[in-house]
């Protein structure tokens, strides 16, 4: 803390009358600001031995003797949705291959976006068939399993267009939370994709 030392005379003369001026000068006690800086040392590294690292689960894929067979299980699950301009979109389900693209490459308006999700979402969960693996992790964390893993498969793509407006961007995320879709991703649409909606949208 600082302090004033009062003392001495300005070289005036005394007399009747005249009031003596105090020499005034300032000292500054650092002494609290290092008990303060020592404090802020022992917190920090107090707060640094309380931090504990955070575990993040990794969900490991399921053995199986078919790989094939279960790439063909979660493609079947995945929708894709892309953002085109003026309220269009477009979809597809599963994988889009150069056999399936005239007839699996679908467009509509995005008002009816809610009713393409909810119907790709009931078809996921009326062909599950179970997941030892996900069901298994349900019960550790003290969930019901089928609730907890009957839409695991379920995966919606987004990808927006270089035309598609930033409400539409932030519509369909708000329907994933509507729709309660768990797993969902925003990527970049691929050319193939971008040649398709050209196509399409020169034959409409």
């Amino acid at each position: 803390m600082s302090s004033i030392d009062t003392g001495g005379d300005d070289g005036h003369k005394k007399g009747p009358g005249v009031k003596k001026a105090k020499k005034l000068s300032t000292r500054v006690d650092m002494t609290p600001m290092v008990d303060l800086g020592f404090l802020l040392i022992t917190f920090f590294i107090f707060t640094a031995t309380m931090s504990s690292p955070v575990g993040m689960d990794l969900n490991m894929p399921k053995d199986t003797d078919k790989p094939e067979e279960e790439t063909e299980i979660k493609q079947s699950g995945a929708l894709t949705i892309m953002l085109g301009k003026d309220n269009h979109v477009y979809y597809y389900e599963g994988q889009l291959t150069q056999e399936n693209a005239s007839t699996a490459f679908k467009s509509s308006s995005f008002d009816k976006i809610r009713d393409i999700i909810i119907n790709k979402k009931k078809d996921v969960i009326s062909s599950y068939r179970g997941n030892p693996a996900c069901e298994q992790k349900a019960r550790d964390k003290g969930k019901d399993p089928k609730a907890e893993c009957i839409d695991e498969d379920f995966v919606v793509v987004i990808k927006p267009t270089a035309e598609a407006t930033y409400k539409n961007t932030v519509d369909i995320l708000d329907e994933m939370t509507i729709n309660n879709v768990k797993r969902f991703a925003m990527v970049k649409i691929s050319d193939t994709e971008k040649e398709m909606i050209a196509k399409t949208e020169g034959g409409q």
